[in-house]
């Protein structure tokens, strides 16, 4: 089947939509972040790319720290509204009924309501156009403890993470496969 060609764009689908908070526990602000993902292993790093006009932008120029926090579909209308909205003249975390609690590793405070907090650092920044890239390294995560089981493995299916993709979001739907099940070996049963 032929395709049609486009010229360069940003259609890379899904994304996660991430609300990044940046700022101290006393003066917090988020974003919505997109532009996200994992770069490497080890030393885990992950990046986010900000628009140099965005508030957030210059926060996490002078601090170095963000934390990327995941969002559930309950949360897309606040997660939405993040985006949008500039920390400049709106209080977010009022608006949207967040709570911050301290981060482990960073000053950044992570959001109560996410399931899931990356705290990052930033080791390198880098203007690439439109957006600069904060290319950083997780120094901590923090996951909420009901999705979490007994043996200690962390359970996101059961989140209802949120996804976004070419301007809509999208709740993650059901699980189709484990990293490696095309080629593990089936286990043979006694009978």
């Amino acid at each position: 089947m032929p395709k049609k060609f486009w010229k360069g764009s940003t259609l890379l689908a899904p994304v996660p939509a991430t609300l990044v908070t940046c700022g101290t526990m006393d003066n917090p602000n988020v974003l919505t972040i997109g532009w996200t993902g994992i770069v490497c292993t080890r030393p885990p790093m992950t990046y986010i790319s900000v628009r140099p006009e965005r508030f957030s932008h210059d926060i996490i120029m002078n601090s170095g720290e963000f934390v990327i926090n995941l969002t559930t579909s309950a949360m897309v209308k606040h997660t939405d509204f993040c985006g949008v909205k500039s920390g400049r003249d709106t209080d977010k975390f009022a608006v949207c009924g967040f709570h911050t609690a301290p981060a482990v590793k960073v000053a950044v405070p992570v959001i109560e309501e996410c399931p899931v907090s990356l705290e990052c650092r930033v080791t390198e920044s880098r203007l690439l156009g439109s957006h600069t890239m904060f290319l950083a390294e997780i120094v901590g995560v923090d996951a909420d403890e009901k999705y979490i089981d007994s043996k200690g493995k962390l359970n996101l299916q059961q989140c209802g993470l949120a996804a976004y993709a070419h301007g809509e979001y999208f709740a993650l739907g059901r699980k189709l496969g484990d990293f490696g099940f095309s080629v593990r070996k089936k286990k043979k049963h006694k009978s």
